[in-house]
């Protein structure tokens, strides 16, 4: 089999690189721009972190952002775990058509359609609009993306490990938590990064569903952006960035010794055997 590249395929590599990561490599390099011109090249400089750190709306907005995106993140992991579970175990249930496509929706609505619905109940039922309303409009989109990821473990997952565990005396909960927890957890791991990636980034619903005092990070760089790009901007995407690139290296890394371990063991049963 021939493996190597050729002129075409790694030309189509770099460009694709390029035209992902450039502009984010470009945000990064400005970001310690001596100038406050942001696409003139001055000299570097860490005023515009300094300065970031003095500008309380920027930092209250943040600070809102990462707390709605590690509260939704680990909610929604939960839940779309459990409908994970749901839908691989228990096949022939009444209803399961339907509740596959109420956790499946937000994959495939638009969000302004899930704002919009969103913002409609919660006036509904007479719930102002702030921090508990964003937090459940982030769980409520990000949760079927959690589940499509452990879904997508669970039916290649062996079931006869389980077995083996309640067969020798080990009750559902137990089995759960030594036994499919453990195997399933860098998928789990992976769709809470997802969901925590997806609530940083989410602008539309939020804009729906936010209310005094819970403006996101994004929504605050919008209607700043919409004035001119200034410094801070890019200083506090600079550490968005930082943060998502730390927390993908950090599952990578968590995955990868699951893996290892996993082969350690089906090694060792083999070997036992």
């Amino acid at each position: 089999m021939n493996t190597k590249w050729s002129r075409f395929n790694i030309a189509s590599v770099v460009f694709g690189f390029a035209f992902l990561y450039f502009p984010i490599v470009l945000l990064v390099v400005y970001s310690f721009n001596e100038s406050r011109l942001v696409t003139v090249w001055s000299g570097f400089s860490t005023k515009w972190y300094v300065t970031l750190f003095n500008n309380h709306a920027l930092i209250d907005a943040a600070w809102v952002t990462i707390r709605v995106g590690l509260l939704s993140a680990t909610i929604a992991t939960v839940l779309g775990t459990l409908a994970a579970l749901a839908l691989t175990r228990y096949t022939r249930f009444r209803g399961r058509m339907l509740f596959s496509g109420m956790v499946y929706a937000p994959l495939v609505m638009p969000e302004v359609i899930t704002g919009l619905s969103l913002l409609l109940l919660f006036v509904s039922i007479n719930l102002d609009r702030g921090f508990w309303t964003l937090l459940l409009a982030h769980i409520t989109f990000s949760m079927c993306f959690v589940a499509v990821v452990v879904q997508s473990r669970l039916i290649s997952f062996d079931r006869s490990l389980e077995e083996a565990a309640q067969d020798l005396g080990a009750t559902p909960v137990v089995t759960f938590m030594k036994i499919t927890l453990p195997l399933i957890l860098p998928a789990v791991l992976s769709g809470w990064v997802l969901a925590f990636t997806l609530s940083l980034d989410d602008l539309v619903i939020s804009s729906f569903t936010s209310g005094p005092g819970a403006t996101t990070l994004p929504m605050k760089i919008y209607s700043q952006v919409r004035f001119g790009v200034t410094p801070e901007i890019n200083a506090i995407s600079t550490i968005l960035i930082a943060l998502v690139t730390t927390g993908v290296i950090i599952v990578s890394l968590v995955n990868k010794r699951q893996e290892v371990q996993r082969q350690r063991d089906e090694k060792a049963m083999y070997q036992a055997g």
